[in-house]
This record gives C-alpha cells, sequence and structure tokens, in this order.
C-alpha cells in the first residue's frame, strides 16, 4: 500500500514521478495485491467542489476516457473517491466506509507490481504515478 498526502504531492513533482502541484484532483493512495481487493483512491485537494463529470483514469496505455469517473460526482473540498477491483458493497464493508465515500468497485483492469496511474479532466493529464518493486 502506499499514500501520498498533498505536502507529498508537491515533493514527488519535483522528484522522478509526473505530478501536476496545481491539480485539483490527485492521486492520493493505493494498493495492489491487497486481501480486500486493489484500488485506487483520488482525492479532492482543492479547496473548491470539483464535479467529475468528464473526468477518467487509466493505467499504462494513457488513453484519457478508458475508465469514465463522472459516477463520483462532485467531490468536496478534502473528499476521496475510490476504484477498486472488488464489488463496491464489500469494499465499503472491509474498509468500513460509509455511502458518503464514492466508490466504482468491479474494475478489473487490475495495477501490477510495476504499472501507471494516469487521472485525466477530459483530454488533460491531470496526475500520474508511476511506480514498480520488481523490474521498474
Amino acid at each position: 500500500e502506499w499514500k501520498m498526502n498533498k505536502a507529498l504531492v508537491v515533493a514527488v513533482a519535483a522528484g522522478s514521478l509526473a505530478c501536476v502541484v496545481n491539480a485539483q484532483i490527485a492521486i492520493t493512495e493505493g494498493m495492489y495485491s491487497g486481501q480486500s481487493g486493489e484500488y485506487i483512491e483520488f482525492t479532492n485537494i482543492s479547496n473548491a467542489p470539483v464535479n467529475m463529470a468528464g473526468w477518467s483514469y487509466d493505467d499504462d496505455s494513457s488513453l484519457p476516457g478508458v475508465l469514465d469517473l463522472s459516477a463520483f460526482g462532485v467531490l468536496q473540498p478534502g473528499q476521496s473517491a475510490i476504484i477498486t477491483e472488488a464489488l463496491a458493497a464489500d469494499f465499503r464493508t472491509a474498509w468500513s466506509l460509509p455511502a458518503s465515500v464514492p466508490v466504482i468497485g468491479g474494475y478489473t483492469t487490475n495495477l501490477g507490481r510495476n504499472d501507471q496511474i494516469n487521472l485525466f479532466n477530459g483530454v488533460t493529464l491531470v496526475d500520474r504515478l508511476t511506480y514498480g518493486d520488481q523490474n521498474f
């Protein structure tokens, strides 16, 4: 499991990972090979609500529009939303999440040990995380 916070996003932007510091929504947490299912968390790090209509996720093919994130609705400042390979209800139960946390479940294009997470607003890349622990 890995986690990022706003301060780390800024620090990472200066390092080897590609991050957009002024992004409203950021990749903030994830897990591959997790007991309760792989997942990625996105968080509104701005001071204003963000409507996720037209936002999308893709892994290492880096194509906008692959997984539509519009179902997240409007994320309030500080609010997180999750995509997971587990069923949404099962993931909520495993992590004791209330219904107020948006979850898109059943996404089986899994994260690998060496992969990339790409977050798009329309066709614009907003955040990217490339990671690995094998042959990275």
